[in-house]
């Protein structure tokens, strides 16, 4: 069976790694214990997730200058990961995105960011040939900017949108009703409704649009709406030893729209996705470390077997 295409919108990022005995205090100095350099950012992560799981994964957004070196680092990346970059949009004189990410023995992360103001001037690609042979789309919402149209589109001829909210995002219009799933961080989610509860403001947003909603909680699990609007949770996560937690959220979306693409229910997608990021978090590297597909399904058959041994 031809494998499913994903398109995956946004603002890819150089990420410089450094793992910290402890986070620098304000004007000090510190060592690391280890550097890397990574090609990430959201839906560029997702891509790479996709790809590792089992899709086809393409992405499209705004790059600085062709010549610049972060750019040609993430151009070269992604030939290596297959990850189709087309539609990707070269900024003369633009910086591509760059962080610097520091790593703590707990495996969190704290991240840095510089995005060039200019780069949401990008304008993308005609839709015809965006979504010729897609089979979903899966955007940072921080980039409603330029691809909402786009969403509004995929939407119209029938392709689900699955949009990554981990920050504020307006409360009506744009991707909100422009999308088929959305799945906030626990963060973005009570942010956005004004409400310091994850299902009391899942609810509030349920009366502004038709999409699918979550809201991911890290390893507290998932809260989602099912179609009638009842409060569901995900308990089952599966513990694991963390060393790094960059991307792991982002290996979630990735896996999740593959999911739903492939047709596995809702509470399946979800469980996929949780393990594929749980997997992922026990290895540095950022989504770079994301499993393969195998790797996911002998992890979740094993879990499966415990769980009904101890029943």
């Amino acid at each position: 069976m031809k494998k499913p295409r994903i398109l995956c919108v946004g603002l890819p990022v150089r990420d410089l790694t450094f793992r910290v005995p402890d986070l620098p205090a304000r004007g000090s100095k510190a060592e690391a214990t280890h550097f890397g350099e990574i090609a990430g950012g959201n839906a560029f992560n997702a891509a790479v997730a996709i790809s590792r799981l089992g899709g086809r994964a393409a992405f499209c957004g705004p790059m600085g200058d062709a010549g610049e070196t972060s750019s040609r680092y993430i151009f070269d990346k992604a030939a290596e990961l297959g990850i189709a970059m087309q539609d990707i949009v070269h900024m003369p004189g633009l910086v591509t995105p760059i962080s610097t990410v520091m790593i703590d023995p707990g495996g969190e992360r704290t991240i840095i960011t510089f995005r060039d103001p200019e780069l949401w001037k990008v304008r993308l690609p005609e839709a015809d040939k965006l979504l010729a042979d897609c089979n979903a789309i899966l955007v940072e919402s921080r980039c409603a900017a330029f691809c909402t149209g786009l969403c509004a589109e995929a939407r119209r001829r029938g392709i689900p949108v699955v949009v990554d909210i981990d920050s504020v995002m307006p409360m009506h219009g744009g991707l909100l009703t422009a999308s088929s799933h959305l799945i906030f961080s626990s963060e973005a989610l009570q942010a956005t409704a004004g409400i310091a509860d994850d299902a009391a403001a899942l609810q509030k947003l349920a009366k502004l649009t038709p999409s699918f909603l979550a809201g991911t909680r890290g390893s507290q699990g998932t809260v989602w709406l099912d179609p009638n609007g009842n409060v569901l949770r995900q308990t089952a996560t599966f513990p694991v030893r963390t060393v790094d937690t960059l991307g792991a959220g982002d290996v979630f979306h990735g896996a999740f729209v593959l999911a739903i693409i492939e047709n596995q229910n809702l509470e399946a997608a979800l469980r996929f996705a949780s393990a594929a990021a749980a997997i992922k978090c026990t290895r540095f590297g950022g989504a770079l470390a994301c499993p393969q597909r195998a790797e996911v399904e002998a992890f979740l058959e094993h879990r499966s077997s415990n769980q009904a041994e101890s029943c």
